[in-house]
């Protein structure tokens, strides 16, 4: 299954989240690595088709929106810190339960210690997984009855590209919830200060990948050298 921009229905502003309906969704994100990704893995091009909500997290994204006068053309790039900032607000007025579920242990406690600062109205639980990339039938039936028995009035899933999407999307229909999901990877580490977000101007400019490149060169560089490149290619291919 090929992932098209062309044929994607994306979130087309950041009042656009406003207007989500509530109950059960499945809200993704999507940027060039991840539509890179998209093109080899079915199963994840597939999770991100058919979720509910699918949100441009890359400048990149919006410009070939525009480019292939695609049937979505975002104004801008909504950051999957964005959706975080406004369900967790949302949340906050009226008061419920949040749910983590991913990352480590550490990540998590210092997540749960700056939520009861920032969102004093919501009660926070949390699950980290074990570190593996793939989970046995037993590791997934325990994150799923974790997620079911605390019953959660939002829930964020947080492993990474492709595989929290994947993860969420595979398990869907065993989620007894009522409430949004969002697979929002990096604002996990984001919010816990483990890793630091790009600065403001770097953000209002659409260089935060920069930002992280410069950060760790290393580790980066062949998302978002190659990565752009490739991303690139396959637009034109489209």
């Amino acid at each position: 299954m090929l992932l098209k921009l062309t044929n994607l229905s994306l979130v087309e502003s950041r009042q656009g989240l406003a207007a989500l309906p509530e109950g059960k969704l499945l809200i993704n994100t999507i940027n060039a690595h991840s539509y890179n990704t998209a093109q080899k893995d079915k199963l994840f091009a597939e999770a991100l088709q058919r979720g509910d909500v699918l949100i441009p997290d890359g400048a990149s994204i919006v410009k070939a929106c525009r480019w292939l006068n695609a049937k979505s053309k975002p104004a801008g790039r909504i950051a999957g810190w964005d959706l975080f900032e406004f369900e967790m607000n949302k949340l906050n007025r009226r008061g419920g339960k949040c749910f983590f579920m991913g990352s480590s242990e550490k990540v998590l406690a210092l997540i749960k210690r700056r939520a009861a600062v920032d969102f004093p109205h919501i009660e926070v639980e949390t699950y980290s997984p074990p570190y593996k990339p793939e989970f046995s039938e037993e590791e997934n039936r325990a994150i799923v009855e974790a997620i079911n028995k605390a019953n959660p009035d939002l829930l964020w899933i947080g492993m990474t590209a492709p595989k929290q999407e994947k993860w969420a999307y595979t398990h869907w229909n065993e989620l007894n919830i009522h409430c949004h999901c969002g697979t929002i990877g990096a604002v996990f580490d984001f919010y816990a200060g483990t890793v630091k977000r790009a600065p403001a101007w770097w953000q209002k400019h659409s260089l935060e990948w920069c930002y992280r490149l410069l950060k760790e060169p290393r580790r980066m560089w062949r998302r978002y050298i190659v990565g752009n490149l490739l991303f690139m290619w396959n637009i034109c291919k489209e």
